[in-house]
């Protein structure tokens, strides 16, 4: 059983019913849904299609919508694109109303582009291939200079100075896109370019009490900087490393992986690694070593869900690449440290906990006595029974190495669990006491084949009659 989760985005090579199926089958736990390259009602199709395959095969695949963000691109470039040379110069414009870029001219959507550029400034397009650095800053124009030469097509994003232009994220258009994903009732919606939980705060105000998980995309030093507050605020984190790696000097970003993924998933909060991780597979059947490593480390580093991007969007073979991934997951996780991870991040509750509200110290003992209990009595699984999927993610962090069984009776929570690390979703009744809960919980999990005689299963959950979604019991049951 493979417990690294795979997050795949559909694009125009995979958004026929037959890659799709083939994707799922091949392992797909998420389908991506990017709307910065998508329109909307494309977005919207896609959702049901994917709805489509999951029930076909029987498996809660979740939906991910990926907002476009605050991000800055540049007027068209001629069709085939245009060589931008080193050496050569550039004037950066604000771009207008039937603004283009060429060889010599790149236009900039940002109106206030030239206010806030100074002399030295380093300008990157697209994914950090082509960079540019300012020379002198006038009235109508910025000169630059190409440092680092490439191919200019499309309308790449340009990556101006950190933290002197005034992008506010979520957007107008964001939060427009946010209200039609909710009436789509996808399962999670990604926030581009946060800078503080602030960003995070102002898009769960316009969810208004709806459904949808929130998740926090790390791709900006100041994300970076606020961090532990934004991963309290967000229900999951995303490492884009592509961005990030532009935004911050590129030896950081390892770092910066293993900090967000640690932090993340000692809140509870699902982690995502995503960028580039098997690029090369957008073109060719088979990966390069070095992104078979990179896949590898980052199961090692305690990613919750490993992401494809290209590879599957427009990949001459998504379903491969989707099959590939799984591979190097599944054998990076027979040699993953689970008893040193869980052991580390017991010590780190203990430490915190003082500080802690009295529902969370709770559950996270619950959690932290699951997982000791898991290996002492050698339990064959973990039943985590929740509402919302709080209590599933809370004894999941502790990364076990039996299958944990999130048992929900809400569909929604199903889907949203599929990209939770090591977690089974499956439906359930809803039940008034806790021993019926726990009763009908083993018995669904013996009728799906996952349980069976003689088996002893550790069960949490907390009381239907006590507010505050407090995980507060755990039960050791042998399979009669």
């Amino acid at each position: 059983m493979r417990r690294t989760k795979i997050v795949a985005t559909v694009g125009p090579a995979s958004e026929d019913p037959h890659t799709l199926a083939a994707m799922v089958t091949a392992g797909m736990d998420m389908a991506r849904l990017s709307l910065a390259h998508g329109r909307l009602d494309e977005t919207l199709d896609r959702v049901q299609r994917v709805r489509a395959i999951g029930e076909q095969q029987d498996k809660h695949v979740g939906v991910l919508a990926d907002l476009p963000g605050p991000k800055v691109r540049a007027a068209e470039f001629p069709e085939g694109g245009v060589l931008l040379a080193e050496g050569s110069t550039v004037d950066l414009v604000a771009a207008e109303a039937g603004s283009a870029s060429s060889d010599s001219v790149l236009a900039v959507d940002h109106a206030a582009v030239l206010d806030d550029l100074r002399a030295g400034d380093r300008v990157v397009l697209g994914d950090g291939a082509i960079s540019l650095v300012v020379e002198d800053v006038g009235e109508a124009r910025a000169r630059a200079v190409v440092v680092t030469g490439g191919w200019a097509q499309g309308r790449p994003g340009v990556a101006l100075p950190a933290g002197r232009f005034a992008v506010q994220s979520p957007t107008a258009q964001d939060l427009y896109l946010l209200k039609a994903l909710v009436e789509a009732d996808v399962d999670a919606v990604a926030i581009s370019f946060v800078r503080s939980a602030a960003d995070i705060r102002r898009a769960r105000e316009a969810l208004d009490g709806a459904g949808p998980m929130l998740v926090a995309k790390i791709e900006t030093q100041e994300a970076v900087d606020d961090l532990e507050d934004i991963i309290a605020t967000a229900d999951a984190v995303m490492v884009a490393r592509g961005d990030l790696g532009i935004r911050c000097d590129l030896e950081d970003v390892p770092v910066y992986q293993k900090r967000i993924i640690r932090s993340g998933v000692a809140y509870g909060r699902p982690v995502i690694t995503a960028t580039q991780m098997l690029e090369t597979m957008v073109r060719a059947p088979t990966p390069t070593r070095a992104e078979v490593s990179d896949v590898a480390n980052a199961v090692f580093d305690g990613t919750s869900a490993l992401m494809l991007s290209g590879e599957t969007a427009v990949g001459h073979d998504p379903a491969g690449a989707v099959r590939t991934m799984a591979r190097i997951a599944l054998r990076a996780e027979r040699e993953f440290d689970y008893a040193g991870w869980g052991a580390r991040l017991g010590r780190q509750q203990q430490a915190e906990a003082q500080n802690a509200p009295v529902g969370l110290r709770i559950t996270a003992a619950i959690s932290a006595a699951a997982w000791r209990a898991a290996g002492d009595a050698e339990v064959a699984a973990i039943i985590a029974c929740t509402n919302t999927g709080a209590t599933a993610r809370a004894i999941s962090r502790f990364r076990p190495t039996v299958p944990v069984l999130g048992v929900t009776p809400s569909l929604r929570t199903a889907r949203q669990l599929s990209f939770g690390w090591g977690i089974t979703p499956i439906l359930a009744d809803v039940h008034g006491t806790t021993d019926d809960i726990v009763w009908f919980a083993v018995k669904t999990a013996v009728e799906r084949g996952v349980l069976k005689q003689g088996d002893v299963v550790a069960v949490l959950v907390g009381s239907p009659t006590r507010p505050g979604l407090v995980t507060d019991t755990l039960r050791l049951e042998r399979i009669e």
